[in-house]
Formats: structure tokens, sequence, C-alpha cells
């Protein structure tokens, strides 16, 4: 498997950051959340994927807003004032995912963990890391590099901001 995680008596577990999108609760790993922040009005970016909501100014760098929902196939998130863009990094790469909700920080060890669970296809391997139990709740783990645009999209986005 490949989350982080650490060793804490005889089972290994890991923070996660618990959030929602529409009625769904996807966990983002706490180690790759730069901040969170409220949603604020974006700039569109022209030609780009429709799942990039646009782009702000974060501190002097370009930040790409992408709609976590659209990202993962399910309808887009209509932003508003209680929307939450939690910014992640992965190597040096960050963008902010617009969210409906922060939910919650989970502990998740090694026993609440399940695979993905066979479809047929590997696209939704491609964006989820695996399943958490809890309670009446499952909650998909979040792969944030799969979510992260490639290089052209960030490109794009630097030279519309320059």
């Amino acid at each position: 498997m490949s989350y982080h995680a650490e060793h804490k008596g005889n089972e290994h577990s890991a923070e996660f950051l618990s959030v929602r999108v529409g009625t769904q609760e996807f966990a983002i790993d706490i180690r790759t959340i730069r901040e969170i922040r409220g949603w604020i009005a974006s700039t569109h970016l022209p030609h780009a994927p429709p799942f990039i909501k646009g782009m702000i100014n974060l501190r002097g760098s370009v930040l790409l807003v992408i709609d976590l929902a659209q990202r993962l196939g399910l309808p887009p998130i209509m932003p508003s004032a209680a929307s939450v863009v939690v910014v992640v990094e992965c190597g040096d790469k960050a963008v902010g995912l617009l969210v409906d909700a922060v939910c919650d920080i989970i502990t998740v060890t090694e026993d609440m963990r399940q695979n993905t669970p066979e479809t047929g296809s590997d696209v939704p391997k491609a964006y989820i890391e695996g399943l958490v139990m809890m309670e009446s709740r499952i909650v998909s783990i979040l792969l944030i590099q799969a979510l992260i645009p490639d290089e052209t999209v960030q490109k794009m986005a630097d030279m519309a901001m320059a």
C-alpha cells in the first residue's frame, strides 16, 4: 500500500483530513495539506480542462483551483460562501481542491483500511488509494498526486497571470 504511516505500538496509523463533496466523504493525508481557505472568486483559465475551476493569487503565486467533485466524475460544485479550498502539495506542486466542507481529522489504522474494489476499470484506483470503514460510512482516501494536473496546465496558468 502506498499511504504514509507512522508506527504506534503494534499497528500503523496515519492522520487524514476528511472533506465532503456532495454526500460523499473523502480523506486527504494531513501531511499534504498546506492550508485551508474559504472560497474566493477565481480567474477563469482559457482552454483548461473542465475540472479546473480557475486560478487564484496565493501570496504572489498562481494556484490552480480544482473542482474535486468534477475531477472525480461527480456533478460539479457550485461554489458558495460555505465552500472551502484545501491547498495541497505534492512534491513541488500545489493546487487548491474545492470542496463543500471540511469534516474532521481522522486517525486511520491498518484494520480500518480496505482496498478499492474492482470495477473492471483502473480509473477509480487512479484517484482512490483505498477506503476507510467508519461506523456506518465509507471514506475514500485520495491519491493527491493523481489529482494534480500536468505541467502543461500549470504553464498555461503562469502565462495567463503574467
